[in-house]
């Protein structure tokens, strides 16, 4: 049966799961668009899956045995994307500790301060993956990492990345110094990065995009580190920053 009215029940949870984060909150699920990243969803994760009526024959043997079907126009009424590819899940979010984001005889973990780009909080978990980060910890007041723009910037390294979400960062920031774990803070008025031993368990801060670290958070450092730059720039975008400094540990660690 082809799902064609907008007012259809499934529907109407679908958008509000694309529009609204407290949506996504509450019922503890977000959406997944795109035939490339469904591919890459653990199974286990995905609680539903819809298919638009003309994608069907196009994506053939890659659908599952089970699906639901939306005419054209009311996928695309549904879908955050202006060229939507015809697939969307329904997909359980994960619930990381503290604890779980700490793994391995070296952890190596990134802490995110009030950071309220999508498009750079997607980058920043991306990256994190590829250069061996542990897991990532944000503090209250950074972008939704479930949001359609979030999602979609990870290109699938958000099923594979633990983040964990803190409800007291300094708490949090103190319990990782009693892990034995060295935390550097991104400052302007750090020492060179390129200066300093990142082979033991560490832990990075990486602030907002106009103001950076919080003064609070800034003095929970252990130590504080810049990036050198040459010419007249005063500092890098965060999802930059956070990428360079996440390679230099990859690089010492190698």
């Amino acid at each position: 049966m082809v799902i064609c009215s907008s007012s259809n029940e499934r529907v109407k949870e679908l958008r509000k799961l694309v529009k609204s984060s407290k949506e996504r909150k509450e019922k503890q699920m977000y959406i997944v668009e795109g035939i490339k990243m469904f591919g890459e969803i653990p199974e286990p994760d995905i609680c539903d899956i819809y298919v638009c009526e003309s994608a069907i024959d196009k994506y053939g043997e890659k659908l599952p045995s089970r699906y639901h079907v939306l005419s054209d126009s009311v996928f695309k009424s549904v879908s955050d994307t202006e060229a939507p590819q015809g697939i969307m899940a329904l997909v359980k979010m994960k619930s990381y500790t503290l604890d779980s984001i700490c793994t391995g005889e070296n952890p190596f973990i990134l802490i995110i301060e009030r950071l309220q780009d999508p498009g750079n909080m997607g980058t920043i978990i991306r990256s994190a993956e590829a250069a061996g980060v542990s897991g990532i910890m944000l503090s209250q007041g950074c972008a939704d990492i479930y949001s359609p723009k979030v999602v979609r910037s990870t290109m699938g390294s958000l099923f594979r990345m633990p983040v964990f979400l803190s409800e007291n960062l300094p708490d949090d920031i103190d319990s990782l110094k009693k892990k034995d774990i060295t935390v550097y803070g991104a400052h302007l008025n750090g020492d060179s990065m390129y200066s300093m031993d990142f082979t033991r368990p560490v832990a990075f801060l990486i602030g907002n995009e106009g103001k950076g670290l919080s003064e609070d958070t800034g003095n929970a450092a252990d130590f504080l580190l810049k990036i050198p730059m040459r010419g007249s720039v005063e500092s890098l975008n965060a999802a930059v920053s956070a990428s360079i400094i996440a390679y230099e540990v990859l690089r010492q660690r190698l």
